[in-house]
């Protein structure tokens, strides 16, 4: 028998890697023609969607501190000074603190000192609150800024006025369609003057007459500089009995989405002087620049 001459040509496995070839490139070429009109679709659905609304930054602090450990003893030593005074545990106690109950510790924290004689008692208190803000549009540190100055409209505080707009152009006086000059427009709850002058010893019209004003002694409740981005301090004297009385200063200040308010009272029994608001605003400050410096770390 004749063998059959080999003649050059593709083996079995490489004729079928070429029809695999063929198959993934016709495949690949059906899928190319199919998916031709699919940005269109993409393009349709955006527009749908409308312009994208931009989120407002998120808050710097993310968590809080824990605020028992946050005084320095140094600092307690000097703003609770009957604690002295105290037997060992009971000092020991009173320098610990209370932590406040709060159900969520990376929202809002708090902490309670307080030593008692029988002359005279102070209570220092801690409150520090992380606000966030859960409108998109609204940062964390606007939305802190609303909840600051709503306690500062509480304390009686008002608030510093922004810069006045720019003016528009129409000078006062400037005569009207009618050919009378316009005056400008009173602001709301304020007299309306005539312009006309008052008859020799009469009062002018519109003026309010006003008594004569107390002396300022820089201590009265106030906005304060160089703490935090925006505070004031409160200052409030009352009675606790017959022959006792009693002072309690505040001290807010807000950074960033962070706003902490430090109390601290002195109440004093069988005595018929009050506490010293000056002492005890300078206590009060000195321990809100040491929670700030706490909060730049």
């Amino acid at each position: 028998m004749q063998r059959k001459r080999y003649a050059p040509g593709r083996t079995g496995s490489t004729a079928r890697t070429a029809v695999a070839l063929a198959l993934g490139l016709g495949l690949g070429a059906g899928l190319t023609a199919c998916s031709a009109g699919t940005p269109a679709d993409d393009i349709a659905v955006d527009a749908k969607a409308g312009p994208a609304v931009p989120v407002a930054p998120p808050g710097r602090y993310r968590t809080l501190f824990e605020p028992c450990g946050a005084v320095p003893q140094a600092s307690l030593k000097d703003l609770l000074p009957g604690a002295a005074a105290l037997p060992d545990a009971e000092r020991d106690k009173a320098y610990r603190g209370v932590a406040a109950v709060t159900y969520d510790t990376d929202r809002r924290v708090g902490c309670t000192w307080k030593a008692d004689t029988p002359d005279i008692s102070h209570r220092l208190s801690l409150d520090i609150e992380r606000v966030v803000s859960y409108d998109a549009a609204v940062s964390d540190d606007d939305r802190a800024q609303e909840v600051y100055v709503r306690k500062q409209l509480a304390a009686g505080i008002p608030v510093p006025p922004t810069a006045p707009p720019p003016p528009t152009g129409t000078a006062t006086g400037t005569p009207s369609a009618t050919g009378a000059p316009t005056t400008a427009a009173t602001p709301p709850g304020r007299p309306t003057t005539t312009g006309t002058p008052p008859a020799s010893g009469a009062p002018a019209t519109g003026t309010t007459a006003t008594g004569p004003t107390p002396a300022s002694t820089g201590l009265e409740p106030r906005v304060l500089d160089g703490l935090g981005e925006v505070a004031y301090i409160d200052d409030v004297l009352g009675t606790a009995g017959a022959n006792s009385h009693q002072r309690v200063v505040s001290v807010v200040f807000r950074t960033s989405n962070v706003i902490v308010t430090v109390s601290y009272r002195e109440q004093t029994a069988g005595s018929t002087e009050a506490p010293d608001s000056a002492e005890l605003q300078e206590k009060a400050r000195n321990l809100a620049r040491q929670l700030a410096e706490r909060l730049e770390e």
